[in-house]
């Protein structure tokens, strides 16, 4: 069979790979970060709408977890409509949150008292189709309440982010067990942008992106994200570099 012949073939066993992994083979929207060295690695050009994803710190500090928490406040500011955030812990930041694109007027805060309570908030506003996004702070997720989220998630066509929080270390280790998200991130503060006179410059990240469907990991340097959730390439970083400097692509997790 010649290559022209079996382009078709090929074509249809993708599609049929993309509804076994739960997905829509065509037509899912996806919202790009507008960065080129991210969104050119990601199926789609963009994060998956209709779909959860999963973010933690780098680390087990107080620094990485902020980190964390404002990727996904930028992700949820270029959504469109209210924003669900599910917590456990009363010490997340409003004026934070507006600072990286998420103004307080559009969040909706639920504060539970445990694990079993924030996964059914945090699902039953997946399934609500007139929120943009609904965030969740979780320290455990199986496989079996990811595949819930995920279903939830593409039921409404919104967006899902888990953000992994730890109170003790003995959880970190869960975020190695597979779960049902579309992408997995991992994100650690870098010293800020160097300015031409003293004072602190815009911060930076360094976003790992250790899981994809139907994509590659890889690993980039970026600045935070700005007033309106938008990621940006540091500017010495800016010709080619990002690879280099960060580790590169890597094989899919």
């Amino acid at each position: 069979m010649n290559a022209a012949a079996s382009r078709p073939v090929l074509d249809d066993l993708r599609d049929r790979i993309k509804r076994l992994e739960g997905g829509k083979a065509q037509g899912r929207p996806f919202l790009p970060f507008g960065v080129k060295e991210l969104d050119s690695v990601l199926p789609g050009g963009g994060l998956a709408m209709g779909a959860l994803h999963e973010i933690a710190g780098g680390g087990n500090g107080a620094i990485d977890g902020a980190a964390a928490a404002l990727f996904a406040a930028g992700i949820a500011a270029r959504t469109k409509g209210k924003v669900l955030w599910c917590v456990m812990r009363q010490d997340l930041f409003a004026p934070a949150l507006a600072q990286a694109g998420l103004s307080p007027d559009r969040v909706i805060y639920v504060e539970v008292g445990d694990e079993k309570e924030i996964l059914s908030c945090f699902e039953e506003g997946l399934r609500h189709t007139g929120l943009g996004a609904a965030v969740a702070e979780v320290a455990r997720l199986s496989m079996t309440a990811s595949r819930r989220l995920q279903l939830a998630a593409e039921s409404s066509g919104g967006i899902g982010i888990a953000i992994r929080r730890w109170r003790r270390q003995t959880e970190a280790a869960d975020f190695g067990q597979p779960t049902a998200a579309v992408t997995r991130w991992r994100v650690s503060a870098l010293p800020s942008a160097p300015l031409p006179v003293p004072g602190v410059g815009r911060a930076r990240w360094q976003l790992e992106l250790i899981r994809c469907r139907a994509g590659d990991s890889a690993d980039f340097i970026v600045e935070a994200c700005d007033a309106k959730g938008r990621l940006a390439v540091p500017a010495d970083l800016a010709y080619g570099q990002v690879a280099t400097e960060s580790g590169g692509r890597r094989a899919s997790a």
